[in-house]
């Protein structure tokens, strides 16, 4: 089992920025490729970012491409998205999570942890 804890969430202006936190525990966090996903009201959750077990690659959505950054400290057990220039679009709960093989995937049932969320609110 790995438990994922999100933190960062809040409410920013448009054009500003918010870095959202994941902290994992339980199993060897530099076994798993990390993610962030994220739901909308009334949409189905998507993909916005992954990073490779050893941080090497990482992977966007090409609706945050150029303005999102993941990265991950496996010393820490965390995994870190930082997000500038929001937008309103950018308004959701965004949740971390884990997989075990490590390849980039967009669909979240092959995650094979997640966190509770954290929500991001962008006001326009």
């Amino acid at each position: 089992q790995v438990q994922l804890v999100e933190s960062g969430g809040g409410l920013v202006q448009a054009g500003g920025s918010l870095r959202l936190s994941c902290a994992a525990a339980g199993r060897t966090f530099n076994n798993y490729l990390m993610a962030w996903f994220r739901q909308a009201p009334g949409k189905a959750r998507e993909f916005v970012a992954a990073i490779t077990r050893n941080g090497g690659r990482t992977f966007y959505a090409d609706s945050v491409k150029g303005r999102f950054t993941i990265s991950r400290e496996n010393a820490k057990n965390t995994v870190v998205l930082q997000m500038n220039s929001l937008k309103s679009e950018d308004t959701a709960i965004y949740y971390c999570a884990a997989r075990i093989y490590d390849y980039a995937a967009i669909g979240s049932s092959n995650y094979d942890y997640w966190g509770q969320g954290t929500q991001v609110t962008v006001s326009s």
